[in-house]
């Protein structure tokens, strides 16, 4: 009987280390350094300060701050994937038109876009798909940006 309560007792000790490392390693992830912009007075093609964040090709309007608790970035050998959460005071339609000028000039096609409050803007690259899910609030523009590898190879799972 006192064997099967101390088991119990380490491996609910365990389960607590893995849970407190993997919350270390997430908060971690997006704490990386933002890079300047690659136009030499750190401006996106608007005039607009802008920034690198954890996607090295996704240039991000100054005015947008990081919600580090929100986002998750993987990243692993030149590659990053992941969602970069963003907070700030800028109008709507400005920052649609910086994301379709500035995308286009870091080599992103896009895709298509869902123009509204709520905005998606839908953009590929070779072997990457990035997502901007923009929502209009009362005091702030939301701004998620998902980037995700693309599947090579056949469908998989339910598109099989």
């Amino acid at each position: 009987m006192q064997i099967i309560g101390t088991q119990k007792t380490i491996q609910l000790v365990v389960i607590g280390l893995i849970m407190v490392m993997l919350m270390a390693v997430g908060g971690c992830a997006s704490n990386k350094k933002a890079k300047t912009a690659t136009p030499p007075s750190g401006q996106g093609s608007s005039g607009v300060p802008a920034l690198y964040y954890d996607f090295g090709d996704v240039l991000i309007p100054k005015e947008l701050k990081v919600d580090k608790k929100s986002s998750f970035v993987y990243q692993t050998g030149g590659f990053s994937a992941g969602v970069l959460v963003l907070k700030g005071r800028i109008d709507n339609s400005s920052l649609i038109s910086f994301f379709e000028r500035n995308m286009a000039k870091d080599n992103w096609q896009m895709i298509s876009a869902f123009k509204s409050d709520r905005t998606m803007l839908l953009f590929q690259k070779a072997h990457r798909w990035c997502v901007m899910n923009i929502n209009d609030e009362t005091f702030n523009t939301h701004v998620e940006v998902w980037v995700a590898p693309t599947i090579k190879g056949s469908a998989s799972g339910l598109l099989q």
